[in-house]
């Protein structure tokens, strides 16, 4: 099964933490049009269980949601969290499709974090490097077999048939980054357990990282300096963000330490990015998920990094009646991966 490929009718299917996506567009890249779409919550307990009993409860889930949702095709391709996924960016000699795909079958082993007999391997050529026209640059992506086995059994055992898989880190980008972009820039998505951070160049990744930190992270930081329970902490992180003149900024004060490391792994990004791109300044970071939702991030953001801070539209190239537009808009910093999934190109 392919990572990178889709053929035929399908829809996407996110399967987030905390919530479960499903969409479905027609049309082609730059038209696509709503057909279908839906949500429901998930426990974050049952997402992260391996016992059959909590995948059961997933997979009733999932068939619910589709059913809600009036979705008929059979079809679906499905996104990868980045905790279960490895994508890199390598130089490889610019030799035809067929030579690059043999270098890349001996030597795809070095380039990723586990042996290629307990793991998936797809990739994709970006094109001529940006560094050595006399080499391409290629996307590899790795994910182990026992996990997509399992989600392979999961979703097929509901009688669904998976047509690709995809890293959410890459779907993302595809909803998010304008089509007319030729400029560098940051994508960033902050889930509940870890952050995507995807350097682009135009529309092509060409950094991709995950950072340990997330709205958990958060929480769990809110809860501890201020002794709170979860649940308040999140409230809390809602409401009044990261404004240092509300709530007598305690919840400023409450998050500082961790953001401050946080920030300092997206300036290392930047500054990685710049060394092995010089010629390409990023421009701007375009956020989604939880980096919507937290009041004042942007701000705090562009304080620390001097980038701009512009919140991502996966709807962009959709289409939709009017009447949707509220829902869609409120919806929007949790389906920029279904969004990219659903764009694939059929």
């Amino acid at each position: 099964m392919k990572l990178f490929e889709t053929v035929g009718d399908f829809f996407a299917l996110d399967i987030g933490t905390t919530a479960v996506r499903a969409l479905e567009l027609k049309g082609t890249p730059g038209s696509w049009s709503l057909v279908r779409y839906g949500s429901i919550p998930v426990d974050l307990k049952v997402s992260a269980s391996d016992s059959p009993e909590d995948r059961k409860r997933l997979a009733d889930a999932i068939n619910t949601l589709i059913s809600q949702a009036g979705i008929t095709t059979k079809n679906v391709a499905v996104g990868i969290p980045s905790s279960k996924t490895f994508v890199t960016i390598v130089d490889l000699p610019d030799v035809s499709q067929a030579e690059l795909a043999n270098t890349i079958k001996y030597q795809a082993e070095q380039y990723i974090p586990m042996s290629l007999d307990e793991a998936k391997v797809d990739w994709v050529s970006l094109g001529k490097s940006l560094r050595d026209e006399h080499k391409v640059e290629v996307l590899l992506a790795s994910i182990a077999n026992k996990f997509s086995e399992e989600r392979l059994d999961l979703i097929e055992g509901i009688g669904l048939n998976v047509v690709a898989f995809e890293p959410d880190s890459i779907a993302m980008v595809r909803a998010l980054v304008p089509a007319s972009s030729q400029t560098g820039a940051l994508v960033m998505d902050i889930g509940d357990f870890s952050t995507d951070i995807v350097a682009v160049i135009g529309n092509t990744p060409r950094l991709v990282r995950t950072l340990p930190t997330g709205m958990q992270t958060l929480i769990k930081s809110t809860e501890q300096n201020l002794n709170i329970d979860a649940n308040q902490a999140s409230q809390f992180i809602l409401k009044f963000g990261l404004y240092p003149d509300r709530l007598e900024g305690q919840i400023y004060k409450a998050l500082e330490g961790t953001l401050e490391q946080f920030v300092a792994e997206v300036n290392k990004t930047v500054k990685f990015f710049q060394t092995r791109y010089p010629s390409m300044p990023i421009s701007q970071c375009i956020l989604s998920g939880y980096a919507v939702s937290i009041p004042a991030f942007n701000e705090y953001m562009t304080s620390k990094t001097s980038l701009p801070m512009i919140v991502g539209n996966p709807w962009q190239q959709v289409h939709f009646g009017p009447e949707q537009s509220q829902n869609l808009l409120q919806l929007a910093p949790k389906f920029a991966v279904a969004v990219g999934l659903a764009e694939r190109n059929a």
